[in-house]
C-alpha cells in the first residue's frame, strides 16, 4: 500500500506566517517576480469564487475584486517542507515529495517497524508530523492521494485494491491539478462536460490521446487506476553558508557577496573534496518576502571561478535588492579528480602541493589558517567594508 500525506495549502499558510485570518477571507499566493502570472494556491474562500490554483492573475481578480494577494515566500516554503520530509524520513519512511504539502511512500517495508500493520504506520506518521494532516492509503501513488484529498483531518482513509476503481470515479478531474503532467487538462476537461474521473475513464484512450496527447494519455491511466511506483528521494547531506549584507546589495557588491559564499562553501570540511551537482541561490528582499534559484550544473565541479559564472547571470533576476545572500550545496558530487589540463606542464602538481599546504595549516591551525583578501566596496567611505577575508582554495 501507498500512503499519501497531504498538507493543504501549505505554501499559502507558510507565506502567511502569523496572519491566519487571512486564510478566512478569499486570498491566493501571488505570481513570484518575473514568473508568469498565475496564482498559487487559494484559501477555501477563494475556491468559492471559482479561483483554482494555476489560474491567471486576471481572471482570478475578475472574478473576486477583493482578493487578497499573499506575497510568496519560497525560502521559508522549502525549509519548512524540508523539516516536515527530515520527519517523515526518521521513520524509515522512503519519501517522494512532488511538491511541498504533497508527500507519497510504500508502507511495504515499515509494517514490522511500526506495530506489523497498516494502521501502526499511518499512526507513526501522524505522530512524526505534529500537526493536522490528511492521510490516505491506496494500491497506487494517485489514488492514495486522492484517497487522502478525501479524508478528514483526524482519519485516514484507506481503499484497498478491490474498490479503487470504484472509488476514483467518483472524485473529481480537479485531482489531476495535483500532477505536473497534467494539471492543465482539468479546466479543459470540464469545458467538455466531463466532471469526474469516472466520466474520464469511459472514454476512448486514443481519443484522449488524440485530442490532449501524452497529457490525455497519462491522464486516463490516472482515471484506471494505473500508476507508476513512487521515486523517493535520495537522502543528501545538505551545506549551507550565507551572508547579511551591511546596504540593500545590488551590482558588484552583489557579485563579491556571492564570490565571498562561494569560497565559505568550498572550505566547509565537510564538504570532503566532493564536487557541486546542484547549488540554491536565495535572498531575503529589502521590500519583504524572499527569492530563490536552483541551478544544476551540466557537469559536476568545484572551481569557483565555473561556479560563479553559473550562479552570477541568477543575481540578474532578483526582483528587488537584497538583505541577506545565502548559498547552498543541494546535491553533492564525487570528489574533483585532479587530472592535468593540456599543454599544463607541472601546473597540476603544484595545485597539487598549494592544496596539500593549505589541508596541513587547517589541520594544525584551525580553518582560518589560509585566508585571502576579497575586494567587496573599493569605493567605500569604511575601511572595513573595502574588503574582507575569505577562505583560501587553491
Amino acid at each position: 500500500m501507498i500512503v499519501s500525506v497531504l498538507l493543504p495549502r501549505f505554501a499559502l499558510a507558510t507565506a502567511a506566517g502569523d496572519r491566519e485570518g487571512l486564510l478566512r477571507e478569499p486570498a491566493a499566493l501571488a505570481p513570484e517576480p518575473g514568473r508568469e502570472q498565475l496564482v498559487g494556491e487559494v484559501s477555501p474562500a477563494a475556491e468559492s469564487f471559482g479561483i483554482h490554483p494555476g489560474m491567471r492573475m486576471g481572471e482570478a481578480l475578475a472574478r473576486c475584486p477583493r482578493l487578497v494577494l499573499v506575497p510568496p515566500d519560497p525560502v521559508g516554503v522549502a525549509d519548512a517542507w524540508e523539516q516536515v520530509v527530515g520527519r517523515l524520513e526518521a521513520i524509515g519512511a522512503a519519501v517522494e515529495a512532488p511538491a511541498p504539502g504533497q508527500a507519497c511512500f510504500d508502507a511495504r517495508g515499515l509494517r514490522r517497524l511500526h506495530g506489523g500493520h497498516l494502521d501502526g504506520v499511518l499512526a507513526a506518521t501522524r505522530r512524526a508530523l505534529g500537526r493536522p494532516a490528511r492521510l490516505g492509503a491506496a494500491p497506487t501513488r494517485f489514488a492514495a492521494l486522492a484517497a487522502a484529498s478525501a479524508a478528514r483531518a483526524r482519519r485516514p482513509r484507506v481503499v484497498d485494491a478491490a474498490g479503487v476503481r470504484a472509488f476514483l470515479a467518483a472524485q473529481p478531474v480537479a485531482l489531476l491539478r495535483f500532477r505536473e503532467e497534467t494539471a492543465a487538462l482539468p479546466e479543459a476537461l470540464m469545458r467538455l462536460g466531463i466532471e469526474t474521473l469516472g466520466d474520464l475513464a469511459a472514454l476512448r484512450r486514443s481519443a484522449l490521446a488524440d485530442r490532449f496527447g501524452a497529457a490525455g494519455v497519462a491522464a486516463h491511466r490516472l482515471a484506471c487506476g494505473e500508476d507508476d511506483p513512487p521515486r523517493p528521494r535520495t537522502p543528501a547531506e545538505r551545506l549551507e553558508e550565507g551572508l547579511e549584507l551591511p546596504e540593500a546589495g545590488n551590482g558588484a557588491q552583489l557579485g563579491q557577496a556571492l564570490q565571498l559564499l562561494i569560497d565559505r562553501l568550498l572550505a566547509r570540511p565537510e564538504r570532503r573534496g566532493r564536487t557541486l551537482r546542484s547549488a540554491v541561490l536565495s535572498a531575503t528582499l529589502v521590500e519583504g518576502g524572499t527569492w530563490r534559484e536552483r541551478v544544476v550544473f551540466r557537469e559536476a565541479t568545484a572551481d569557483p571561478g565555473r561556479l560563479r559564472l553559473a550562479l552570477g547571470g541568477k543575481l540578474d533576476l532578483l526582483p528587488a535588492p537584497a538583505e541577506t545572500l545565502r548559498l547552498a550545496a543541494d546535491r553533492l558530487g564525487p570528489p574533483h579528480g585532479a587530472g592535468a589540463a593540456l599543454f599544463e606542464d607541472g601546473a597540476a602538481e603544484r595545485r597539487a602541493r598549494l592544496r596539500e599546504a593549505v589541508r596541513q595549516a587547517r589541520a594544525a591551525a584551525g580553518p582560518d589558517a589560509a585566508l585571502r583578501v576579497l575586494q567587496v566596496d573599493p569605493d567605500s567611505r569604511v575601511p572595513e567594508r573595502r574588503a574582507v577575508l575569505t577562505p583560501f582554495e587553491a
